[in-house]
């Protein structure tokens, strides 16, 4: 997900719903991005967090408990996904309305209905292929 969404130290990644903290991490670690993990359950911002200081990178990660679909996400300049289909479609005018053109959105699994992506990929799973979709944030005005 991170490699398709192009992401450098440069970057400011959100995840939302973001679990254990396993995509924010990585972007930190192997990518040197800053990052924010957004989950609703505490249980999950505390194991994020437990989990990015074990691999030492919490400095560069912060951690949010609140609503993904409340949170502010204007100072991202890439948003990882791995919901569920109708949770996509519900943020897709959020992206559209809050997001700077060019940020880029990538979604594991589940695509953004009528929204065509720039770029799909096929990444192996343990027993199928999953596909990891990318969308380019337009232009307010412009078609996604």
């Amino acid at each position: 997900m991170l490699e398709l969404g192009s992401v450098t130290a440069a970057d400011v990644v959100y995840d939302l719903g973001c679990g254990d903290g396993r995509i924010v991490i990585e972007a930190a670690r192997r990518f040197g991005a800053r990052a924010v993990c957004v989950d609703l359950d505490p249980a999950r911002i505390a194991e994020a967090r437990a989990n990015a200081a074990a691999a030492g990178v919490a400095e560069r990660i912060t951690f949010r408990q609140e609503d993904l679909l409340q949170t502010e996400i204007r100072s991202a300049t890439v948003v990882a996904l791995f919901l569920t289909y109708n949770l996509n479609l519900r943020l897709r005018e959020r992206f559209q309305r809050e997001l700077p053109a060019g940020t880029r959105v990538v979604s594991h699994w589940h695509g953004m209905g009528d929204w065509k992506p720039d770029r799909t990929i096929s990444v192996q799973g343990p027993t199928r292929l999953h596909a990891v979709y990318l969308w380019v944030i337009r232009p307010r005005g412009s078609s996604p």
